[in-house]
């Protein structure tokens, strides 16, 4: 079966400021999120691409922009189902300002149990992301044959619900995963078992090194806006 590479959107202008963006319209890829779209053709320039797919958002558009002007023959589909959780009331709101909503807690330690105001729980998230994914499988495999590798770009925390899904990891431990802006997680399909070939990478090792401020214990809904 084919090798998924999975790309989060560039850094946006809802990382920088603190939002969780969810499905809100218009929220588009920062100053650095621009460049670090710029960068993903090379990043990838080895690789090659059967086909791409994306979720519907701005941020997922403007970041795949550069790679598509650089590959372009190939054509990208887009699939709501690997679009951003639906987050509802909680929707373009602070993530400051939802720390104390009781809901947080669920979500950051219970997430299969964590359904939003007016939008969808996270296990629905989760297995409209993996239907996606399986039949994009199939797709693939069908027109481009077994060794063939695709793209999907997607957003965090759908990425980290299809690598728990990928390595057996129950919904509950999938904040434990970290997958940064730009960052590429490849996961390897076959008959049996998934194989995840890497993880949330950016090529770049700045958000290792020590910072001023610690980050926050809780993974931040939506992906955080990576380092630095």
């Amino acid at each position: 079966m084919p090798t998924l590479i999975l790309v989060r959107h560039g850094r946006s202008t809802a990382n920088t400021a603190g939002l969780l963006a969810g499905w809100t319209p218009g929220v588009s890829l920062d100053e650095r999120g621009a460049a670090q779209a710029a960068a993903l053709p090379g990043r990838l320039a080895d690789v090659p691409l059967a086909e791409i797919v994306t979720s519907p958002l701005q941020r997922c558009q403007e970041t795949l922009a550069p790679l598509l002007a650089a590959r372009p023959e190939l054509t990208p589909h887009t699939d709501d189902r690997i679009g951003e959780c639906h987050y509802g009331d909680w929707s373009g709101r602070k993530l400051a300002e939802l720390v104390d909503e009781p809901l947080m807690e669920v979500v950051q330690q219970h997430p299969s149990a964590a359904a939003f105001p007016g939008g969808e729980s996270m296990r629905a998230m989760q297995h409209r992301a993996a239907e996606a994914v399986r039949e994009w499988n199939a797709r693939v495999e069908r027109d481009h044959g077994a060794d063939a590798t695709y793209l999907m770009c997607s957003h965090g925390d759908i990425i980290k619900s299809l690598v728990a899904d990928a390595i057996g990891l129950h919904l509950d431990l999938f904040q434990r995963i970290s997958v940064e802006p730009c960052s590429i997680t490849a996961i390897r399909y076959t008959r049996l078992r998934p194989y995840l070939v890497r993880l949330g990478d950016t090529g770049d090792f700045a958000s290792l090194a020590r910072r001023e401020k610690p980050a926050e214990g809780d993974a931040p809904v939506g992906g955080g806006a990576g380092a630095p």
